[in-house]
């Protein structure tokens, strides 16, 4: 399987986009998606079709493609040019033809001369389609934007060289409703060069909101460095970002940012990560800490090892995920672009029923002509095409900004419908690092002492425990004669102390004593799930201290949250019961499923599903992927695996569930701006169409009501970019 993205030009509606989607998929082995709103086709071949045989397709339907476009900033914008001719020559016509004060002699010639090059050169990108779809049997809505305007300026010229319009001294009224006479003597000029102009200016500011809302993309792409100074035989050297390998080894000063994903091999500091993933508090890295391209170093020199570059990197990944979903096609974007394909034909011949059914009750040509003309032009569905796809651009735009990735449109529906969430426990609602809960002196014991001491024998171990216990301190006390006992603890000298630190019984097992109150602190803290570990020394245990996989600051807030959004939630885990309970309890959920394999999470979600719940599922490990796959909405935290984040429809780059809770609202709030641009376009048409074809609707009026529709969609659209995660 081939993944081909095209560049696509002179697409004008989304029927153009249809047109172009049908050719390609008709290819043995091709599968297409164009998407109208980024002017791009996402092609999968899975056989021997080339690119070129890819273009060539799109060429003969009469279009322009190429594989690779470089967006580059235009000086001149030509439909700017186009509109700002058209405004300032059809401002005059309009004003003419509506003021019959104003209408001095010859003042339709003068008319003429100025509407003729705002139909010709202003409008000249509708004809081109509209011929160029014509050579390919096919009609859009281009179409019918050239067929009523030329129609209009067409009779008007019919009525000045051949009627009686361009005698001297003509006059007549700009009305909205349509009066019964023969038309000799009435031009159309003023909808001619009007409705050039407002549909110029529906397609301009389209164009312009349509480049915002893919803003946020193009920031996401430039985010990454351009520049990293490597380090190669001991020499350091600047090279371009693009000539970096996997496994070089780069430096990062304070103030730069990190070239690409890797480990930090020297160095400590902090990391600002706000830019991709929201966090506002600087990360602490050091040896061992993966980082990732494009975030800041805020604080000392870092050696890294370059683990992930190109098109691996985080930041990569990330921007294909969003132009992933923007190229896509919700459910109802496919219903939108199936009625465009067959709207076009339907209103041209509406509008020669219409045509026909004027003149034949004896109305004249003027009336039937002009009800006709307002029946093409108030027809065009372009609001309807960009319904959708300028609400998901604004959408995932806005939610990468905020590091939530939405995967897919057809992921919108799902966030709608989902009424139960399963919620992994390990690095999802925890930490999932083990981290000191508790230090509990032995009466007559010093806290402070005892943690220095079990904090320095724990230091020279690799466990993770001893390593949470260790990491509460930096100035450990020197370490000698140090033995491991795997699965206990250990046993070392720290300062003057001979020194044993583990589980109770390895204390036991070498001599020393428990005291009462060292024994009930330790079943205290495992009946509230945590793991307690004993430090001794001189015969005798001298207190506990408690290690736990710490819940996350966000968790319970965001639980709380989740609950608010209509969503029941359950935690499932692998960890034993005990454990499961004390962290449902500390975040407030009440239902929970402890010591399931991972076989067991796709069990559990596939019964819950088979109870009619639609389900969601946060997670972040290899062990949560197949659950994840099979759940109806999978919500990856960013800081998990890559199978997870593959297999999720939502990545959460923060890697917290408030994360989830924006995710879930700005998903919903999409969907529910996709709608009510779908009700509004099919509103406007249904109920505009019978009034132009009842003659109520002057074409002039009609263009301008169209044109409107398509800005108020995009600016509808455009309201995305004001949603705000929770705080």
């Amino acid at each position: 399987m081939n993944r081909i993205e095209l560049a696509i030009g002179g697409m004008t509606c989304a029927s153009c986009a249809s047109r172009i989607e049908k050719k390609l998929n008709r290819m043995d082995g091709v599968t297409a998606t164009v998407n109208y709103a980024t002017e791009k086709a996402t092609v999968t071949v899975d056989g021997p079709v080339t690119t070129a045989d890819l273009i060539a397709t799109v060429e003969k339907t009469g279009y322009t493609a190429a594989e690779k476009v470089e967006e580059k900033k235009k000086t001149e914008d030509p439909l700017a040019t186009r509109l700002w001719v058209s405004i300032a020559l059809s401002v005059p016509v309009i004003l003419l033809a509506m003021v019959p004060d104003w209408q001095f002699t010859y003042w339709q010639w003068a008319s003429l001369t100025l509407a003729a090059p705002v139909v010709v050169y202003a409008g000249y990108p509708f004809h081109r389609a509209a011929l160029i779809n014509l050579r390919h049997g096919a009609a859009t809505m281009d179409t019918l934007i050239s067929l009523g305007t030329m129609a209009a300026f067409g009779w008007s010229l019919w009525a000045l060289f051949l009627g009686t319009a361009g005698e001297p001294g003509m006059t007549h009224p700009f009305r909205i409703a349509i009066e019964r006479t023969d038309g000799a003597g009435n031009i159309y000029l003023e909808a001619a060069a009007g409705v050039t102009t407002f549909l110029l200016a529906g397609r301009y500011f389209e164009s312009r909101s349509k480049r915002r809302a893919g803003a946020a993309m193009r920031a996401l792409l430039e985010m990454g460095a351009k520049d990293v100074t490597v380090l190669r035989n001991g020499q350091e050297a600047r090279i371009p970002v693009a000539q970096l390998k996997t496994g070089d080894l780069f430096v990062v000063r304070p103030g730069e940012k990190i070239a690409t994903d890797g480990l930090v091999e020297e160095g400590s500091s902090a990391v600002d990560v706000s830019m991709l993933t929201g966090e506002s508090v600087p990360v602490e890295v050091g040896p061992g800490t993966s980082v990732t391209g494009a975030t800041v170093n805020a604080g000392g020199r870092l050696i890294v090892r370059a683990t992930r570059i190109g098109a691996d990197t985080q930041l990569a990944q990330m921007a294909r995920l969003v132009e992933d979903a923007q190229a896509g096609k919700a459910q109802v974007q496919r219903l939108a672009d199936r009625i465009s394909g067959v709207f076009v034909p339907v209103v041209i011949g509406l509008a020669i029923a219409t045509l026909g059914w004027w003149f034949g009750t004896g109305a004249g040509w003027t009336a039937a002509f002009t009800a006709a003309v307002s029946v093409l032009i108030i027809a065009c569905p372009c609001a309807l095409g960009l319904a959708t796809p300028t609400a998901l651009l604004v959408g995932t735009g806005r939610g990468a900004q905020l590091g939530i990735l939405i995967k897919g449109p057809e992921v919108l529906e799902s966030t709608r419908r989902a009424d139960t969430i399963v919620l992994d426990k390990t690095g999802t609602v925890t930490t999932g690092r083990m981290t000191l809960a508790a230090v509990l002196p032995a009466a007559g014991q010093d806290r402070d002492e005892l943690l220095k001491l079990a904090a320095s024998a724990e230091s020279a171990s690799e466990h993770p425990i001893a390593a949470a216990i260790a990491a509460e301190l930096t100035d450990h006390l020197p370490v000698s004669d140090f033995t491991s006992f795997e699965g206990l603890g250990v046993r070392a000298t720290a300062g003057d102390r001979q020194l044993l630190v583990g589980r109770p019984a390895l204390l036991i097992r070498e001599g020393l004593t428990i005291p009462d109150d060292v024994a009930e602190a330790v079943a205290a803290e495992e009946a509230a799930g945590r793991t307690a570990i004993v430090a001794g020394w001189d015969g005798e245990a001298r207190g506990v201290l408690s290690v736990a996989d710490a819940v996350k600051p966000s968790s319970r807030d965001a639980v709380t949250k989740l609950r608010a959004l209509g969503l029941h939630p359950i935690l499932l885990t692998g960890d034993n019961e005990t454990v499961a309970r004390a962290v449902a309890a500390e975040v407030g959920i009440d239902e929970v499923i402890a010591g399931v394999l991972p076989a067991d999470k796709v069990a559990t979600v596939k019964r819950l599903q088979s109870e009619g719940r639609v389900v969601a599922m946060a997670g972040d490990g290899v062990n949560d992927a197949a659950a994840l796959a099979q759940a109806d909405l999978g919500l990856a935290m960013g800081s998990g695996a890559d199978v997870a984040i593959e297999a999720s429809d939502l990545t959460l780059i923060r890697g917290d569930l408030t994360a989830a809770v924006d995710a879930i609202r700005l998903s919903r709030r999409t969907l529910r701006i996709i709608k009510s641009n779908l009700f509004w376009a099919f509103a406007y048409n249904v109920a505009a169409l019978p009034l132009a074809a009842a003659g109520l609707l002057n074409p002039m009026i009609a263009g301008a009501a169209m044109a409107f529709s398509s800005v108020f969609v995009v600016a509808n659209s455009l309201r995305l970019r004001r949603f705000s995660p929770t705080t």
